[in-house]
């Protein structure tokens, strides 16, 4: 299977955030690590392979290396802007429509006219408490739909969508309400009266696919960020064993802020890595890097004025590099230097990414990470099109380029010798 096809399948089998930390999860078994839980005491192996899972979102996977003094962390992102349905779920009238609020800046329109599903988690009552349970409905269950523009002649002119009214998805014809809380219960495996409370999320049902006259794009529901998570996880389980500590960090809510307990600025890297490390936490923490993996914008075919003229990134020009005076990306010279050796020994193609001066851009989780875990940081990604769309494009070789660039990432490590900085 090419490389592309298996970045389809991943993202396919990860509707939503719960869904990406269980198929992340599955390889990881599949490759020998053992599930770690904070609430219990760690007794760590020289050599080990182990992972934790933080509220089903979040996960952390490390190589255990008693004598290693640094750790090399790629961090990427589990969520994507969605709709989240309400607890109450369903809105009654001559239809039912999912009763939903949106999650992160999305581009509404283009969740019109798709077929869309449901997944996430249910929590239903246990014998002495409560258990959760993942839920996917793999079918077409609802879909958005437009305004015919013979009733909104001005569609084309610009709309201001209202999501409270324009983006309820079509559920059912008239009828009772509760048919679509008995789906999720028979996908769950319970009774509908057993579920206390759930998070579910609409996702759109598309498989990803290739483009172009020549192949030479891809396009796919969430690629932004699950083509990092599947880039930086491929790299993780292929790189040769160094004096580092390998760590794969998987976070939540990188769409609505981070600041959760499951987010780039929770403890939970901290927390994860000063276990490891114990007494020698804030020495291995000197001599640390962290690549912070999240999608860019690339050059537009049709809005090329919206993009700097000297350093905007194109679909198959290899990975980028990003900056931003105001430390909304967290790379600095000496980052950008560092990484830049480690792509050229591995012979992975960059390029750099600035916004126009006076254009704000986007954010990522590299800064917001930094405030908890003090590491050299350098924020790349993928160049795409279309970020925050229902679907989204990108070139078909860049993600090659970034698997190449990530293994080599994690096979290597630093020494600081005073104002020298080697790269092993």
């Amino acid at each position: 299977m090419s490389l592309n096809n298996e970045l389809f399948e991943f993202i396919y089998n990860s509707p939503c955030a719960y869904y990406t930390v269980q198929s992340v999860k599955v390889r990881l078994l599949s490759e020998g690590y053992t599930e770690l839980f904070e609430g219990e005491k760690w007794e760590l192996s020289d050599g080990g392979k182990y992972f934790v899972i933080r509220n089903g979102t979040s996960l952390i996977a490390f190589r255990n290396n008693a004598s290693a003094n640094s750790f090399m962390i790629c961090a990427s992102h589990s969520d994507s802007p969605s709709f989240r349905l309400k607890l109450s779920v369903e809105k009654g009238g001559k239809y039912l429509v999912c009763d939903t609020e949106k999650y992160g800046g999305m581009i509404y329109y283009s969740w019109l006219d798709k077929p869309l599903s449901v997944a996430g988690r249910v929590v239903v009552k246990g014998e002495r408490g409560v258990e959760t349970r993942l839920v996917n409905i793999e079918r077409d269950l609802f879909v958005i739909p437009s305004v015919a523009i013979h009733l909104n002649r001005n569609i084309n002119s610009g709309y201001e969508f209202n999501p409270a009214r324009d983006l309820l998805p079509l559920a059912s014809g008239a009828g009772e309400r509760g048919e679509l809380i008995k789906l999720v219960a028979e996908s769950a495996g319970v009774r509908s009266e057993d579920i206390l409370s759930h998070d579910l999320f609409l996702y759109v049902r598309e498989r990803g696919r290739v483009f172009g006259v020549k192949d030479e794009f891809i396009i796919s529901p969430r690629l932004d960020d699950l083509a990092c998570v599947f880039a930086s996880l491929k790299s993780f389980l292929q790189a040769r064993a160094t004096e580092n500590i390998p760590t794969f960090a998987l976070f939540d809510n990188e769409e609505v802020g981070s600041e959760t307990k499951q987010g780039a600025a929770s403890t939970f890297l901290c927390d994860v890595m000063s276990r490891i490390k114990g007494v020698d936490y804030d020495i291995a923490l000197q001599n640390s890097f962290m690549v912070s993996a999240d999608n860019a914008h690339a050059l537009h075919p049709n809005r090329p004025d919206l993009s700097d003229s000297e350093n905007a990134p194109i679909l198959n020009g290899g990975l980028v590099v990003k900056f931003n005076a105001n430390q909304r990306y967290a790379t600095d010279g000496i980052s950008d230097a560092v990484f830049y050796v480690i792509c050229n020994r591995a012979n992975a193609k960059t390029q750099r990414y600035y916004n126009r001066a006076d254009l704000l851009g986007g954010s990522t989780l590299g800064s917001i990470s930094d405030t908890k875990v003090s590491v050299m940081t350098v924020d790349i990604g993928l160049p795409q099109l279309a970020m925050h769309s229902a679907v989204e494009s990108a070139g078909a070789s860049d993600l090659s380029e970034m698997v190449k660039a990530l293994t080599e990432f994690y096979g290597s490590y630093l020494e600081k010798k005073g104002e020298k900085l080697e790269i092993l």
